[in-house]
């Protein structure tokens, strides 16, 4: 059985202090890739390096809507160039969070745009970060979407049904974290029930978000397997098949991910 973490943060201190014993750990539990995600593209060479020691973890560039303000100076065409990295497969995480709010709306939009100008030029899939904001994030996705389409996927989704359909409607994927198995999730397990069989991933976003029985530590990539386990209860699927379907999404969306032999 092969499972992949499409997104944690293995450049984040609690992460990186035991960066082996956490990619050993993942292993063990048949976590076979995963991609550590991009919040500050002012940091993108420890991403790299990281991308680099370990096989078989990617990277992506990119800046969270938290950071937005402090890189509006980076241009799409500068996210271009530094994602012909071999070992960058995507494009942020970027996005809208009305719910913290750190970065002005504005910026957070102007950054976004360039993103998504990004991985449409690239093809790369771009990790779109969706908070509180869901009005304002399905008009951005319908109206960039009219400019040309661009690969992309709801991450951590913790949104509304209607956001996850009309992304799919739009041509992207929805990524399941631990969030779907905390009790008070029934819309996002909902969620998890409807999104089709070859549209969804999942991710623990670690260090962050643990999932049931760990909810209240430190996450890390070992613990997808009980997200993709709450999935495949919600799914009426075993294990072994949500591993399977998640795993080849991922393949799918994350193009330029090889798996080293």
């Amino acid at each position: 059985m092969i499972l992949i973490d499409s997104h944690c943060h293995l450049d984040f201190d609690v992460l990186q202090d035991d960066l082996e014993g956490v990619v050993a750990r993942a292993r063990e539990n048949g976590v076979t890739g995963m991609v550590t995600i991009s919040t500050r593209i002012a940091k993108f060479s420890a991403l790299v390096g990281i991308a680099e020691r370990m096989g078989n973890v990617w990277c992506t560039v990119g800046t969270h809507p938290h950071n937005a303000h402090e890189e509006l100076d980076i241009s799409a065409q500068k996210i271009i160039e530094l994602s012909r990295h071999p070992l960058c497969v995507g494009i942020g995480e970027a996005g809208l969070d009305y719910h913290y709010d750190s970065s002005p709306r504005n910026a957070q939009a102007q950054g976004f745009r360039a993103h998504i100008t990004a991985a449409r030029e690239t093809g790369l899939p771009l990790v779109i970060h969706a908070r509180a904001a869901d009005e304002d994030m399905i008009s951005i996705l319908e109206e960039e979407t009219g400019q040309g389409a661009f690969p992309f996927v709801l991450h951590c989704f913790s949104s509304g049904r209607a956001l996850a359909e009309r992304g799919l409607e739009l041509g992207g994927y929805v990524s399941f974290s631990g969030i779907v198995t905390f009790k008070n999730a029934a819309e996002i397990q909902d969620v998890a029930r409807m999104v089709p069989a070859d549209r969804f991933l999942v991710e623990t976003d670690a260090p962050y978000l643990a999932p049931v029985p760990f909810r209240g530590k430190p996450n890390q990539p070992a613990y997808v397997r009980h997200t993709a386990g709450k999935v495949a209860e919600l799914r009426g699927e075993t294990l072994e098949t949500i591993a399977e379907q998640s795993t080849a999404n991922f393949f799918r969306l994350f193009s330029k991910a090889r798996l080293a032999q």
